[in-house]
């Protein structure tokens, strides 16, 4: 007790400096300042309510005065228009009485030196007119108004035409728009001057005037608004300064209640200690505002945690400059309550030595490191007691702990397995596995590592690896051998059974593939059969149109012939007998052409036909062509037109070029109707000759070009249906192009004509091809 008295005994300076002390803390517990912002307003409250208003009757003064400038001088400027338009006006006027010829020949000449002399713009309108008004010289002339009654295009302005100058000048509409007008009679009123301008001219100078003083006042009454907005917003963000000022110390004293916090001050020399509200309410002591000693406080510390006196002696001799200790104290309702306490020297320096700190209640972290330590200790047991190896490894990789059964696997000490050590250095202690492998996890690669490892011993370890939630890795082995023994016989099972499928899966893709083929053949042979009932179907129709045309020339060969044996009309040696002579012959020499087509188009097909390639001067062979058609032709009147280069070869058969020319020209004669055209052009295009037969005939109907080409097809309609032939002449045309590497097209239009375009390659080939069927 007496050294408490010693460290609570007032004296002197100091004690005088702890009566300032404790009535600033007391002070400063209790002063809330005034809020900046109410000094302010109010020691001006005057001038504040004021300002607003001062601003608006400023700018109310300023714009009133303004505006009355405006209207002020906008009526100067009507004036003075009116006035340059009497004076115009009245000059002209005077001029032309003085000297009527003026208002005839010299008009212009006027009106232009009139307009000068009044510093008129281009806006003014100067007119001469006569006793009815018609205006007979205008300037400018650009307005239009050269020959046209005044009176008739000025509206509201009778007055003028009446009274001239008494009428003065007056408001008219021209146009939908309004002038000034000043008209002036001459003394005989046979001539009349006038003088015009649009309002919008002449007030166009005072509307930039007026937009311009718009736009400064705008700016001006901005300024001042935002100069006001400022002021304003200064005094506001004072008043919330002096809110946020006032929440913040009920924040602190709230936060330290509710987090059990509190703050104390403690005055080493006199011995004398401030505690904060919080304090007392958190051992349940009624607060006061006076200031306890050092006894007091000693008392409901508990003795076991530390002498409080001790701790005084090493701060005031210097050894110490700041607490961090945790101790009990006496709740008021007689429990012990763990606080932490900490606190700092304010001046290490200073002669007098005092600190100041918080308290922090830390009963129930104390309450709950003991059942942690409690649960640790269970936890510790159970992994030891479970029979699979468990060790746990922190974000470092350093060992953090394991149990026995880890150490016994992988051959460890107990002073390997200290908590800390570093997760390789560990590994290279192990023994050696025999084998390990990685296994697929099925949970994703942040499902954690599963391995398996085969042990020194012959034993195997199942581990897996998982990552917590701080960053560290705990590790669980699981022994599997029994697993590994029952694994290898159903993994022999499962190869005997693999390598069965394996057959089955040959044998079933056997079947599968000659299953594959039967369809593929059916496939073809559906095709096949399609195609030969098309080729029967096609002989027959083909057999059928034959039938005339090879009875129709045998018939006559036969009849004429039995006339002659007979000799019904007398002697063979007379003339009607040389008439059956030539009907039998050309006959006969029908019947061989269709023959001949028969057999061509066999040998085709037979791939018989060959070819005898060599160089060929087309020129000449086409012109050769046309001549052998040309009797036909003539007896139809048909002009035949050849667009051929004189040096243009090719090299191919030259009977199948012939061939397919002369059938293609046959038929442009046979179908074009009397006094028709055919055209022949050759000409090279990217390597090829083209060949191209153009007439205007009875044209093909489209449904029937798919027809056109294949062999023993004919097509018939009501333009072509009286013409004979066997229908192959196409069919071995295209068959001898394609046989040389070409191609044949046919273009027509029924009613219209028809293209038949035929292409050959021009490079060289080998001398001789047999063709393919």
């Amino acid at each position: 007790m007496a050294k408490a008295d010693a460290w609570g005994a007032p004296g002197g300076k100091a004690f005088a400096r702890r009566e300032a002390r404790g009535d600033g803390l007391a002070g400063n517990a209790r002063l809330i300042a005034e809020p900046a912002y109410q000094r302010l307003l109010a020691a001006e409250p005057f001038l504040r309510r004021s300002i607003p208003a001062l601003i608006i009757i400023f700018l109310v003064v300023i714009a009133a005065l303004r505006f009355l400038s405006l209207m002020n001088e906008r009526d100067q400027i009507e004036r003075d228009a009116k006035a340059v338009l009497a004076l115009a006006a009245g000059q002209m006027a005077q001029a032309i009485t003085a000297d009527p010829n003026v208002a005839g020949a010299n008009a212009m000449d006027l009106l232009e030196s009139t307009a000068r002399q009044g510093a008129m713009g281009r806006s003014h309108v100067l007119a001469i007119t006569d006793g009815a008004f018609k205006i007979t010289a205008v300037s400018p002339l650009s307005t239009g108004w050269q020959g046209r009654t005044l009176d008739g295009l000025v509206l509201g302005g009778q007055p003028l035409f009446m009274f001239g100058d008494r009428a003065g000048v007056m408001d008219v509409s021209i146009g939908g728009q309004e002038w000034y007008a000043a008209v002036s009679l001459s003394g005989d009123r046979k001539f009349a001057a006038a003088v015009l301008v649009p309002q919008e001219a002449v007030f166009d100078a005072w509307r930039k005037m007026v937009s311009l003083n718009v736009t400064l006042f705008v700016l001006t009454a901005g300024v001042l608004i935002v100069i006001l907005y400022a002021y304003f917003g200064q005094a506001a963000r004072a008043k919330a300064a002096d809110r946020i000022y006032l929440e913040a110390h009920q924040r602190i004293d709230m936060a330290l209640v509710r987090g059990r916090c509190g703050l104390w001050d403690w005055d080493m020399v006199r011995g004398k200690m401030y505690w904060s509200r919080s304090m007392y309410d958190m051992l349940g002591y009624e607060p006061c505002d006076t200031m306890l000693s050092f006894g007091e406080v000693d008392e409901i510390i508990h003795p076991d945690d530390g002498d409080l006196f001790e701790l005084a002696n090493r701060i005031v001799e210097r050894e110490i400059d700041h607490i961090d200790q945790v101790f009990r104290m006496r709740h008021a309702d007689g429990q012990w309550v763990w606080m932490r306490a900490r606190a700092q020297v304010i001046d290490p320096e200073a002669p007098e030595i005092q600190l100041i700190g918080i308290a922090v209640d830390v009963t129930e972290q104390r309450h709950l490191a003991l059942r942690s330590e409690a649960a640790d200790m269970r936890l510790r047991t159970a992994i030891e007691n479970i029979n699979e190896s468990f060790v746990l490894w922190d974000a470092t990789e350093r060992l953090i702990m394991c149990n026995s059964k880890f150490q016994k696997d992988n051959g460890l000490t107990d002073r390997d397995v200290m908590p800390g050590a570093t997760r390789t250095s560990l590994e290279e202690r192990m023994l050696a596995f025999a084998s390990e492998r990685r296994l697929a996890n099925a949970n994703g690669p942040h499902g954690g590592v599963t391995l398996e490892r085969q042990l020194g011993d012959g034993r195997w370890l199942q581990v897996n690896e998982l990552r917590t939630r701080d960053g560290g890795v705990v590790s669980v082995g699981s022994d599997i051998t029994q697993i590994k023994l029952h694994q290898e016989k159903l993994v022999d099972s499962e190869r005997r059974l693999m390598a069965t499928i394996h057959d089955l899966s040959l044998a079933r893709r056997a079947e599968e593939e000659r299953a594959k083929e039967l369809v593929e053949l059916n496939h073809k042979y559906m095709k096949e059969t399609e195609r030969a009932e098309a080729a029967n179907r096609a002989k027959s129709e083909f057999l059928a149109n034959m039938s005339h045309e090879l009875r129709t020339p045998l018939n006559a060969i036969i009849g004429f012939s039995e006339l002659m044996q007979q000799g019904l009309f007398g002697p063979l040696g007379s003339e009607r007998y040389e008439e059956y002579a030539s009907d039998i012959n050309g006959s006969g020499k029908y019947l061989l052409g269709v023959i001949n087509d028969i057999l061509d188009m066999s040998k085709i097909e037979a791939g018989q036909f060959s070819l005898d390639r060599e160089e060929i001067d087309l020129c000449p062979l086409i012109k050769e062509t046309v001549r052998v058609i040309s009797l036909q032709a003539a007896e139809k009147s048909i002009t035949v037109e050849t667009r051929i280069a004189d040096a243009m070869r090719l090299y191919a058969d030259r009977r199948a070029i012939k061939q397919i020319a002369i059938n293609l020209l046959s038929n442009a004669v046979k179908f074009t109707g009397q006094g028709g055209k055919i055209t022949v052009r050759a000409r090279n295009a990217s390597g090829a000759l083209v060949l191209t037969i153009e007439d205007n005939g009875c044209g093909i109907p489209k449904a029937a070009l798919g027809k056109l080409g294949r062999p023993f097809e004919q097509v018939q309609n009501q333009f072509s249906k009286n013409h004979t032939g066997s229908g192959l002449g196409l069919a071995i045309s295209r068959s001898l192009a394609e046989l040389q590497g070409g191609a044949l097209k046919i273009r027509s239009t029924e009613g219209t004509g028809t293209i038949v375009s035929v292409r050959i390659p021009l490079k060289k080939s080998p001398p001789s091809v047999k063709a393919a069927a």
